[in-house]
């Protein structure tokens, strides 16, 4: 990874010249990793029980934790579909954070991806902690996880988020292993950045953990309503400086956590109230980059 940056933009902010003169950009990303978690069936040491409904630790690893398991087969077999109708239905592009074994373990969800063309990120094969991984086997891993992604979509996904952390070679190994407009492992701006990796430079395509529903999953927001206000609270801020600086906005979901009815009708309630503000941009975190790479070239940061 590059030497930490503590400045960024500064005072020195861009404009980032969003089409037709889109005053926010906003960005909704749905991770797709049910059957990617660690799991007794798949080898692993106990049942993954983390941004579920379960009681983490209410099993004792080395038992299968039947709640956990089902509530992550609901994001997959419910969840998925509750969110995915309702972005269509509202025409509003979706970017897919996709863990490759998940696609792999169900095909609709794969086929439906093909089929609506939606915007693919890798997020790695499986729950896999990189920052743990030799260079050798943080390289092949990365290799997998596209090469399976490719091989059940079709094509191949334009940017990369690791699932935990990344290590300090994942950046590297991307850029190394060619074909990624961008990563999202920076949690860093309202804006994408430029890094240099070596001699390249490399595209940063900020996620949020702070729009993200993992705070209800984690019971730092408690209610559907909590995070209504909390998504609503941020556009409202980052709508009005875009008066004057244009910023982006990213909203992170999860299928067994926001495809939950209770929560459901939360997101439904802001993507209205989002579409109810002119001068939106709704897009894809691959439109982003790609945006960014036309109207802000590296070599103007570098």
């Amino acid at each position: 990874m590059t030497a930490r940056d503590f400045v960024g933009y500064g005072r020195r902010q861009p404009d980032p010249r969003w089409p037709n003169g889109a005053r926010l950009a906003l960005v909704v990303v749905l991770n797709v990793e049910e059957g990617a978690e660690p799991s007794i069936p798949d080898g692993d040491a106990a049942t993954e029980t983390a941004l579920t409904d379960g009681i983490p630790h209410e099993v004792p690893a080395g038992s299968r934790d039947f709640v956990s398991e089902s509530l992550f087969e609901y994001g997959s077999r419910i969840g998925f579909w509750r969110i995915i109708n309702l972005m269509t239905e509202c025409g509003i592009p979706v970017t897919i954070n996709a863990c490759a074994q998940a696609l792999v373990r169900n095909p609709q969800i794969a086929d439906t991806i093909r089929e609506f063309e939606f915007d693919l990120c890798c997020h790695g094969d499986r729950f896999i902690r990189h920052y743990l991984l030799s260079t050798e086997d943080e390289r092949s891993a990365i290799t997998r996880a596209v090469t399976l992604i490719e091989q059940a979509t079709g094509r191949r996904p334009l940017g990369w988020q690791s699932r935990y952390s990344p290590s300090a070679n994942t950046r590297a190994l991307l850029v190394e292993h060619g074909g990624f407009l961008y990563d999202s492992d920076s949690y860093a701006d309202d804006w994408p950045y430029w890094v240099r990796v070596g001699d390249k430079p490399h595209l940063i395509v900020p996620h949020s953990f702070t729009n993200n529903d993992n705070r209800l999953a984690t019971a730092k927001l408690g209610t559907a309503n909590d995070f209504y206000d909390h998504l609503s609270a941020a556009l409202r801020v980052l709508y009005a400086e875009g008066a004057h600086s244009p910023r982006m906005m990213t909203v992170s979901l999860h299928s067994r956590i926001s495809g939950q009815p209770a929560r459901f009708e939360a997101i439904a309630r802001f993507l209205e109230f989002a579409g109810q503000h002119d001068d939106i941009w709704f897009a894809s975190r691959s439109e982003i980059a790609r945006h960014w790479i036309d109207h802000h070239p590296a070599e103007r940061y570098l």
